[in-house]
Formats: structure tokens, sequence, C-alpha cells
């Protein structure tokens, strides 16, 4: 297999394909990650993710363009109630989009882009997540202790607010993470081997 590239910074995502035991480099490119007003949530997460590869393809064509890679990027994004939620803005914003996702149920998209110079896969993975009713205590434990401010909904799974406040998972667990490994794991053998 060609070597992959990971494009995104992201230490989850890093240490997911590290799991996998995929080895993989990390190149990031800084995107704006913004996305017209009123566009579908994983219309949304793919057209980021998709500037977040082609960023790094262009990058990479330009300084080794002999070397065939396979860039993977992906993008994630938090849904409650058909409002896009992103990272939080400060400690204050953080405490109030978990008090809005305390005892909610929301979707979380990740979508995946894989690309080498022949072919470019993509595809978008729905994780539903239900919360327990959250204290105040426990919004401010969380935000103050574990400082989510560089995640899509203020919150990771993988942390103590996952063991005390999640309720339920529909879905893939690792794709609220910020990336469904299993599935890049079968597109890489199955599309790029």
């Amino acid at each position: 297999m060609n070597k992959i590239v990971l494009a995104s910074g992201s230490p989850r995502r890093k240490m997911l394909l590290e799991w996998a035991e995929i080895p993989f480099e990390v190149i990031v490119s800084d995107i704006d990650e913004s996305f017209p007003p009123g566009t579908h949530p994983a219309d949304a997460a793919l057209l980021i993710a998709k500037n977040k590869n082609l960023a790094v393809y262009n990058l990479l064509s330009t300084s080794s363009p002999d070397s065939e890679r396979i860039i993977i990027s992906a993008d994630t994004i938090v849904v409650l109630q058909d409002e896009i939620i992103g990272k939080p803005n400060d400690h204050d914003h953080a405490i109030e989009i978990l008090k809005k996702l305390s005892g909610q149920k929301h979707a979380v998209v990740t979508a995946v882009v894989m690309k080498c110079t022949s072919k470019e896969i993509s595809f978008v993975d729905t994780t539903y997540v239900t919360f327990n009713e959250l204290t105040e205590d426990q919004i401010n434990h969380y935000v103050s202790h574990y400082k989510p401010f560089d995640k899509a909904g203020a919150y990771a799974i993988q942390e103590w607010i996952g063991v005390v406040g999640i309720k339920s998972i529909d879905g893939d667990f690792y794709n609220v993470m910020g990336l469904p490994i299993s599935r890049v794991v079968r597109m890489l053998h199955s599309a790029f081997s």
C-alpha cells in the first residue's frame, strides 16, 4: 500500500490510526472551515474534509510530485435538532453548549475523504448520542478540568463526560471520537490495495 498521510492535527484521529496499526505521517494545512449558511450538515462536513484533503494534496504535489500517497482527511460536526454546533469559543460557550446537549439526542456526523493521484473516495458516517440530564456541577467540572475547546459539541466521548454523561450511543463509537476507523481500514484495503 502507498504511504498514508493524515491531513489532520487531531490527536484523537492520530490515536485511532495508531490503534489500527496503520503507519502514517501527519501533514496539516490550515484551511477555512466555514461553509455557506443553510448547508446540510453532511454536506458541510464533506466540504471541509475535501478542502483539508485538497490543501495537503496540493502541498505534497508541489513538494514531492513523484511520491504517491493516500491522504486521509476528516471533519466532524455535531447536530442538535438541525442546528450545527461547532467548537466552543471559550469557557462560557462550552458550558452553554453542554447545557443544550443535556438530556438530548444529537447526531455526530463525520465526513472522510481518502485521495491519491488516481482515486478519491469519500463517505459520511453518522452516530446518534443521547446524554443523561447533566447537572450544572457536572458541566462546570468537565469544562474546568478537561477544557474541551477544540472539540465539536464541546465534549470528547472518551473523556470523563462520556463515562458519566452518555446515556446511549447508536452507531460507531469511534465516529464520535472523530474517525470511523473500522470503515477507514476496510476502505484502505478494498479500494487502495
